[in-house]
């Protein structure tokens, strides 16, 4: 047998009383976790929830997370972790596509309604039998009136559970991806895969029971999943929860709880670099972190190099997708590093760059980045066929053009062609276009990626209007933004009276970008 959950079991014997999460002012121990991880998952199996039955998971970075993820999993059941920033239509897809029994959701915030929106979206998937909302706290009733909370679920259950004695080739984790086209897509990865990441993750940031990590980067994307929550369960060290990126607060927290680990995204370092505040003690805060990493695009080099300057510590980048669980290369202190450069393969995995023709390319050479492993998913849900472009003769095909050096260092050169990638975000365009379209006034749209100094791209879209039909800049981005994640909405809207095509009446986007 191969469960995921035994990395939480087994911190749980051997630092029992030990600090897994904090969060604000509540610290909750290893044997905390565990035992309400185990009451959670007593509570599924009391109302039918069994071995390869899929559930979802809309919650912000609270320790309520790991509990439920973990609770899930020791019932051999299959987490299906959401964006916390899905729409209605959206979180009903992905329930219908993923066949979840079951849905956990947070309630949410004025700002942020997701108990609104989920709840939407469950009583949309008849499916779907089981709706719980988390609330803050345990005794508090569901915002939702005749919904069920977290907390009664949990209320009166051992915490204690014998874990389901799953394969390590069993499905684990459905995460969601839109590779590079269409509608998303649901990547099973295997308890094996999850568990061989997030090991292989501990010997890339060096982490030690000791370590104080802070996890603001979002537990619901397969990033902050495997190589914070996981691998730092399995080391036994300490998560410091943020659920929402602000520089003064993630400075206060590094103050405060010494925080010696830190990963983020591009965008995250460009704001820490920009942000000061003589309240804050810089110079401590710089001699307690030990190591940062960067992932989810290509960080600016002299973002990493003013960071550096002024915090004396290494950023370690690397590339990764949810298909590969997610680690695929990493800048590597036993290898070495090159800044710019997204390291080389991780352990156990094999990395190509081909051509158009499938064979392999000269050092310095420009290629599609192929890799295989143990981290490789085992296909998308119900989708052999797009399983099968995907995946050739255990070949994952990422999509992304990349370079390697003389030493063995990769570049990444153009991501896949059309993705825009905002915040450490993929927003595909298509799913865009298809929304606008539906708009009355809108005739045509195309949407790309435009460089943004802070989110590394934004999202513009072109569009030709219907005749004789009307609307505004503005009301357009406002109409958009009501029905799609907030991250993928346009922030700039550029009327045309046509779009730039191809004697096939294919649209020129590059013609657009020019």
């Amino acid at each position: 047998m191969l469960n995921l959950a035994t990395i939480l079991e087994d911190s749980a014997k051997r630092y029992p009383g030990k600090a897994a999460f904090t969060f604000m002012d509540t610290t909750l121990s290893y044997a905390q976790i565990n035992g309400a991880a185990n009451q959670v998952a007593n509570g599924l199996k009391a109302k039918g929830i069994k071995a390869g039955d899929k559930v979802a998971l809309s919650c912000l970075n609270l320790p309520y997370f790991p509990i439920i993820y973990f609770g899930i999993i020791k019932l051999g059941a299959v987490v299906v972790p959401l964006s916390v920033l899905l729409k209605k239509d959206e979180i009903e897809y992905h329930l219908k596509d993923s066949e979840a029994k079951a849905y956990f959701c947070f309630t949410g915030t004025t700002d942020l309604p997701m108990g609104e929106m989920g709840h939407a979206g469950f009583n949309a998937a008849p499916d779907c039998e089981l709706f719980f909302m988390i609330m803050p706290t345990a005794e508090m009733p569901s915002s939702i009136q005749g919904t069920a909370t977290l907390g009664e679920l949990m209320k009166g259950e051992s915490p204690t559970f014998e874990i389901y004695p799953s394969l390590a080739e069993d499905t684990c984790v459905i995460i969601y991806t839109s590779g590079t086209t269409g509608r998303p897509k649901g990547a099973e990865l295997t308890h094996s895969s999850l568990l061989l990441n997030a090991v292989l993750s501990t010997d890339l940031f060096g982490t030690q029971p000791e370590d104080v990590q802070l996890i603001v980067l979002p537990l619901f994307h397969i990033f902050a999943m495997t190589t914070l929550m996981n691998a730092g369960i399995y080391k036994g060290a300490t998560s410091v929860l943020l659920p929402r990126f602000d520089a003064e607060a993630v400075f206060g927290l590094m103050q405060k709880h010494k925080v010696t680990l830190f990963a983020g995204v591009p965008t995250m370092y460009w704001g820490l670099v920009n942000y000061t505040d003589p309240k804050f003690d810089y110079e401590t805060i710089a001699k307690t972190l030990k190591r940062c990493a960067s992932g989810g695009a290509s960080l600016p080099v002299k973002v990493l190099e003013d960071f550096e300057n002024r915090f004396h510590v290494a950023i370690l980048e690397g590339y990764g997708m949810s298909e590969g669980s997610p680690v695929v290369t990493f800048n590597q202190l036993n290898i070495g590093r090159k800044p710019g450069s997204i390291g080389t393969p991780a352990w156990g995995v094999d990395v190509k760059l081909v051509d158009t023709e499938g064979k392999e390319v000269a050092v310095g050479e420009k290629g599609e980045l192929l890799y295989r492993g143990h981290n490789v998913m085992k296909g998308y849900y119900k989708k052999p066929e797009e399983t099968a472009k995907t995946i050739q003769d255990g070949w994952l095909h990422s999509g992304d053009i990349a370079v390697k050096d003389e030493d063995g260092f990769y570049y990444i050169v153009d991501r896949t062609k059309d993705m825009i990638i905002r915040g450490g975000f993929n927003v595909y365009p298509r799913e865009v276009e298809e929304l606008m379209i539906k708009h009355e006034a809108v005739s045509l749209v195309a949407v790309i990626g435009i460089p943004h100094e802070e989110m590394g791209e934004e999202v513009k879209a072109y569009v030709v209007l219907k005749q004789d039909k009307k609307v505004s800049e503005h009301e357009l981005i406002e109409w958009t933004k009501e029905h799609i994640a907030s991250y993928k909405y346009p922030r700039h809207i550029e009327f045309l009276s046509a779009l730039p095509m191809s004697a096939t009446g294919k649209i020129l986007k590059k013609e657009l970008r020019k």
